[in-house]
């Protein structure tokens, strides 16, 4: 798989701009600030429907326009397919899939797998748990792209039962008496549907990182320490076959209500899990280094690549400025790793930065231009 032709109209910093890509490696050369990570950007919004900088879709609008459009134009086994996404924030965003309109943006998911590493992934490791969460629901939808109907699914519920809540709880604090919560009953049989199906597919998928994860980070930190990864939920999680995972899930609901009653909100279920990042026998947040949290989090990325490439999908790999934060060794070290990817696309201010191995096509990047070298 690899992104043949991109184009920006009113992205970030672009009026309009269009790329070319080939197959291999491809380094994105500018100065700081002209928009190279815009790119990437666009390019992950692609694959994942977020972005990995921002929260929300209005500052992915260039400043006075009220929409922007990325179009590309995938190759995946000798078969070209267009996707377009326009961005009108406040607004459902609208999307085409081979020149087509599609009924939801989230059906384009799964035309353009990609992993994208950048300086803001530090936060899988120090950040707060939804970083590590988002991290697992992107993969399981590049593995598996009915996933994100799941995820959806879960999150409606997860709204409509806050929202009882909430009622309630304001309701009282402010002396308007209680709320009927009686129809919380149905709610949470669809919570605990949906989220035990949730919550399989993300143990799985924990368990088929754990020795990616490790090799990674065994690789990139040339064999200091030791990189595991484990799933933290306040349900039980073991067995971990949906039947069981929906029992523990529905009986956790009853046991947390009075609290979630008192509070206005939804206290178990995925929603609240967190991964457990280790490094030898300690966390690795609140333990490791500056380095070793940047080659954590790089093998989290390398391993969610290896993973997609072991069962048969060979996605896009992305690196977001990454050289200008490694030593020279972990640079070469990293160079071996990514080499035979079959398009790999960096991000650099200074060329010198990146491994001579990995220096094929070049394009200079300028304030809203992109010009092959």
């Amino acid at each position: 798989m690899y992104v043949r032709r991109l184009e920006l109209v009113d992205f970030r910093s672009y009026p309009r701009c269009v790329v070319e890509f080939e197959p291999g490696c491809s380094v994105l050369v500018g100065p700081n600030g002209v928009g190279k990570t815009n790119l990437v950007e666009a390019l992950g919004y692609v694959s994942t429907l977020d972005s990995h900088r921002v929260a929300t879709d209005a500052p992915l609008v260039r400043a006075g326009a009220t929409s922007a459009v990325i179009r590309s134009e995938i190759v995946h086994e000798h078969r070209s397919l267009s996707v377009e996404l326009a961005i009108e924030p406040g607004k459902a965003n609208r999307a085409r899939l081979g020149g087509s309109p599609v009924r939801r943006a989230r059906d384009v998911l799964g035309a353009l797998r990609m992993v994208l590493f950048a300086p803001e992934d530090l936060a899988l490791v120090r950040g707060d748990p939804a970083e590590r969460r988002n991290y697992l629901d992107h993969l399981l939808v590049a593995r598996q792209p009915r996933y994100a109907g799941v995820r959806a699914d879960y999150e409606r519920v997860l709204k409509q039962r806050n929202a009882l809540l909430r009622t309630a709880y304001l309701a009282r604090k402010t002396g308007a008496g209680t709320r009927d919560l009686s129809t919380l009953d149905v709610w949470d049989v669809h919570l605990a549907s949906h989220g035990a199906e949730l919550l399989a597919a993300r143990l799985e998928l924990c368990a088929a990182l754990g020795p990616h994860i490790a090799k990674a980070y065994d690789a990139v930190a040339a064999g200091r320490g030791r990189a595991g990864i484990a799933y933290r939920s306040r349900v039980p999680i073991e067995p971990a076959d949906r039947e069981s995972l929906s029992a523990a899930l529905s009986a956790a609901l009853v046991e947390s209500r009075p609290s979630e009653v008192e509070r206005g909100m939804t206290l178990v279920g995925p929603h609240r899990d967190d991964l457990l990042l280790t490094l030898g026998e300690l966390p690795a947040k609140g333990y490791a280094s500056h380095g070793e949290s940047w080659s954590m989090a790089l093998a989290l990325r390398l391993a969610a690549y290896e993973l997609l490439r072991t069962e048969g999908i060979e996605p896009v790999l992305a690196l977001d400025d990454v050289f200008a934060e490694l030593d020279a060794g972990r640079r070469e070290r990293l160079a071996e790793l990514v080499g035979s990817a079959g398009q790999l696309l960096i991000t650099c201010a200074v060329a010198e930065d990146v491994p001579a191995a990995l220096r094929g096509a070049r394009y200079e990047v300028s304030e809203g231009e992109v010009h092959r070298a």
